[in-house]
């Protein structure tokens, strides 16, 4: 007996193309709270490496850039777990390793972006002055990398698969 279908009925595959379908209210509450996880790792790689360097005992005074790597660190997982469990939490993947992998290698792109762009406008440009370096750096380039990092997040680290934990 041959088998019908409906034009009625229609199959999504889960994943990717369910995740778009989001309202513009469901998109500015992610983007919000991405913005907010963003912050507090910012907050905590700041305030870490400040207390290390520069705080009771002066620690890692010594050795500032050990530190620097050590709270970024302590901020890039503190932001896996922010955006795994509470701004993207619908589409973690069921492989946390994984998840975590693409999230390091998409944060070195934003990195990255940021030094290219303090790079350009030093060598390039040339561009020498703290205002230029803040510019270029810290509000150009970590503008840009973080429109990446959330554009990557949301497409290529947090994808959800068929594992994933229900809705």
């Amino acid at each position: 007996m041959p088998v019908s279908s409906s034009s009625s009925e229609s199959f999504t595959p889960p994943g990717r193309t369910e995740r778009r379908r989001q309202s513009w209210r469901e998109w500015l509450i992610e983007v919000l709270r991405f913005g907010i996880v963003g912050a507090l790792a910012y907050v905590i790689d700041t305030g870490l490496f400040n207390f290390l360097v520069y705080g009771p005992g002066h620690l890692w005074r010594e050795i500032p850039v050990r530190a620097k790597v050590f709270s970024a660190i302590v901020a890039t997982l503190c932001a896996w777990v922010g955006n795994r469990y509470w701004t993207f939490r619908h589409q973690r993947r069921s492989t946390a390793r994984w998840e975590l992998f693409m999230f390091i290698v998409v944060n070195l792109g934003g990195i990255a972006i940021a030094a290219g762009s303090l790079a350009f406008s030093r060598y390039v440009l040339q561009l020498n002055s703290l205002l230029a370096d803040n510019i270029a750096g810290n509000i150009i380039g970590v503008g840009l990398g973080t429109i990446f990092r959330y554009l990557c997040y949301r497409y290529i680290v947090f994808t959800g698969d068929a594992d994933a934990a229900p809705r």
